[in-house]
């Protein structure tokens, strides 16, 4: 039975007992997980997990938005911004390309909407531009979370994306692309059987959806 959380409880913080343990419950799935007080940190770390010369998709992330770290990216002189390069792509011609650029980057940044006490990681998307490259295309794949995501089971994150996340990403779809956004694929990662590949930031601090 899924927990009672109120649309409040979506974005308070977790508690120091609820991230200890999602932490540890993370990690012991192969995910590696740190926690950072700001989003100052968490940029921070982020950036200096990126080796030079590497090819970066920092997918659509309201959270990597406020800390900074899209425009960083995608200014970067240091490795390849995938994005500024999908700008140079014609939409309908050169799709294939595109699609192939988003897939396999050797770095996939973002984040995602929820995370459970068990470990579990959400992923919703209208498109699933980068659902591809978050179970398997990218090499490397690292994700900045504020603690107001992680909820006690795989039924309230799902509450969360339908009840939370989607109706503030559909207006903001709807102000921007004249269209409102769905639920249309979701990606549940349970572990990760690759050591080093997943990497989760979490953050302390109120950041996205």
């Amino acid at each position: 039975m899924a927990t009672n959380l109120s649309h409040s409880e979506f974005t308070q913080l977790a508690s120091e007992s609820q991230i200890e343990k999602t932490v540890q419950a993370l990690q012991a799935h192969g995910i590696q997980t740190v926690v950072f007080e700001t989003g100052e940190e968490a940029s921070k770390y982020v950036l200096d997990l990126i080796p030079d010369g590497a090819e970066v998709y920092d997918s659509p992330s309201r959270t990597f938005e406020a800390i900074g770290l899209t425009e960083q990216i995608e200014h970067s002189n240091r490795f390849q911004a995938v994005r500024a390069r999908l700008s140079m792509l014609d939409y309908v011609a050169q799709r294939d390309e595109r699609r192939k650029l988003v897939v396999t980057p050797d770095i996939l940044v973002g984040s995602i909407h929820a995370i459970t006490e068990q470990g579990e990681v959400l992923i919703a998307s209208g498109t699933g531009s980068q659902l591809g490259s978050a179970a398997y295309g990218a090499s490397r794949a690292i994700w900045v979370v504020s603690t107001q995501k992680l909820v006690p089971t795989l039924e309230d994150g799902l509450r969360r994306i339908r009840e939370h996340c989607l109706p503030l990403e559909s207006a903001r779809a709807q102000q921007i692309y004249g269209q409102p956004s769905a639920i249309n694929k979701l990606l549940i990662v349970n572990a990760e059987h690759e050591a080093g590949r997943i990497t989760i930031v979490l953050v302390k601090q109120q950041l996205g959806f």
